[in-house]
């Protein structure tokens, strides 16, 4: 049996990365747990100390239930090495559509994640592989690729 997940992205800034995959992964800010207001409320309601409330939105989740929620969790040490694990967005329709229109797909959802705040890295594409492909970096320079 399958098991359910989340997936954790250790950050500096939990509202701004929030706000930058929430918009990446067409994604909503998750609901605080029922009988609570805000994630604030919960957290005081387990003994977390208020130092470590305020953050703003720090959850995501998937608005159709399909992929895991996310949650970006504030650590102290900034990002050094290069991740073990990215993630992949997927945008252009798989291979059955054309080679130039897959293309321009992942370069538009390039585009709109630079506006974003992501930075490109750059293109991965070989001659005579039917393959393109970009690699980009969050605002805090988490590797992700768009295909």
């Amino acid at each position: 049996m399958a098991v359910r997940y989340q997936l954790v992205i250790d950050c500096a800034d939990p509202d701004r990365l929030a706000h930058f995959w929430a918009a990446a992964l067409h994604y909503e800010f998750a609901p605080a747990p029922a009988g609570f207001a805000t994630w604030d409320d919960y957290w005081r309601d387990v003994g977390v100390d208020e130092s470590e409330l305020g953050m703003g939105e720090d959850r995501i989740c998937d608005p159709a239930s399909r992929g895991p929620d996310i949650w970006f969790q504030p650590v102290p040490e900034p990002k050094i090495i290069k991740n073990r694990l990215h993630l992949d967005i997927s945008v252009d329709g798989g291979r059955e559509v054309p080679t130039e229109i897959r293309r321009q797909r992942v370069d538009a959802e390039a585009q709109r994640l630079s506006e974003l705040g992501g930075s490109l890295t750059r293109a991965l594409s070989e001659p005579g592989l039917d393959h393109y492909a970009v690699a980009m970096t969050d605002p805090e320079g988490n590797e992700f690729d768009i295909n």
